[in-house]
């Protein structure tokens, strides 16, 4: 098959691209829901499953700026400091790549992430919105200056006008970044807006030797029809977290992904025992996953936060009343 990755091919051995890779984001985006104040032994106990399962990149956190964002009032995943990334997991010395997020205006890139020859960190991850772009080339250039890998998460998709997504993406493209995401935010996009969008990623790109990736929320329970769609018509970045972790309606799971995936290198196994010793406890804990009013901001094609602060009242199960509330 080569190296074309266009979705052509038709039979099922598309899902066996030597390209493909999974990064999973559980700490990262998991850690939306609490304040990124997961214990060690959970973080210790995510990274050791993804090693043994194979999977290619770890999110482990932010890395956010500790003048905007009180370290008292946040877990250790939010700034991810070398000491706490090593305590974890030392010098890494798996296959397994460590990453973290710099989220546009919120990050103190230049003196917050380190060169990459004195950190753990192997990849940044640069999230923005389109209107951002600009500025987020510019962590871009810094953190490739330092040696790391960078991606670009382009966010909340499913609202950008299509001239505005051209010019960014041909910004990009002029950039020294690996990958680019697209990220649906809202959980908003169907599988025919998922096949429009990765076609004009992968258009915009071509010949840049940049890849294309996906990012999906699940509030209308798509996240993993959407990451297969884009993986068969050329995406080779895909995320995804354990149980489907995350903030609101949470992620594509993890576990239906590798269990699609053909790769011999990944593995199902670790991934069901982790969420058989470490999900279920946690789901007792913290409210994440499909619900109702997930589904009506999903369809409303809007930021989740209302639904969010419905889920924490004590009216959390009050559907109707927020379809009415939302519809007004």
């Amino acid at each position: 098959m080569g190296n074309k990755n266009s979705g052509n091919e038709k039979d099922s051995w598309v899902t066996y691209r030597p390209k493909i890779k999974v990064c999973d984001c559980t700490i990262r985006d998991g850690g939306l829901i609490n304040d990124h104040c997961y214990d060690d032994k959970f973080v210790k106990a995510v990274y050791d499953t993804l090693v043994v399962a194979g999977i290619n990149y770890m999110e482990i956190g932010y890395k956010s700026s500790k003048k905007l964002f009180a370290p008292d009032q946040f877990g250790n995943w939010k700034f991810c400091d070398e000491d706490d990334m090593r305590r974890i997991i030392g010098e890494n010395k798996t296959d397994l790549k460590i990453c973290a997020m710099a989220d546009t205006g919120r990050t103190d890139y230049h003196t917050d992430i380190l060169p990459k020859k004195q950190s753990v960190l192997d990849t940044i991850r640069v999230a923005c919105y389109i209107h951002q772009v600009p500025t987020a080339l510019d962590i871009v250039k810094d953190v490739v200056d330092k040696g790391y890998e960078a991606t670009m998460q382009l966010m909340a998709i499913s609202v950008v006008q299509d001239k505005e997504l051209s010019d960014g993406l041909e910004l990009i493209a002029k950039s020294p970044v690996s990958a680019v995401f697209l990220v649906d935010s809202f959980g908003a996009l169907y599988s025919e807006q998922v096949r429009k969008l990765v076609k004009k990623y992968l258009k915009v790109l071509e010949g840049t030797g940049k890849e294309v990736g996906v990012h999906c929320h699940n509030n209308q329970q798509l996240a993993y029809a959407n990451t297969i769609e884009a993986l068969i018509l050329g995406a080779t970045r895909l995320d995804a977290t354990i149980n489907g972790l995350g903030r609101g309606a949470g992620n594509c799971p993890l576990e239906l992904l590798v269990g699609f995936l053909k790769n011999p290198r990944f593995k199902l196994r670790p991934i069901i025992e982790c969420i058989e010793k470490e999900m279920l406890p946690l789901k007792a804990q913290l409210d994440w996953g499909h619900s109702i009013p997930y589904m009506i901001t999903g369809q409303l094609n809007c930021h989740p936060r209302e639904a969010i602060k419905l889920r924490k009242s004590q009216e959390k199960d009050s559907y109707l009343k927020f379809y009415d509330e939302m519809m007004e």
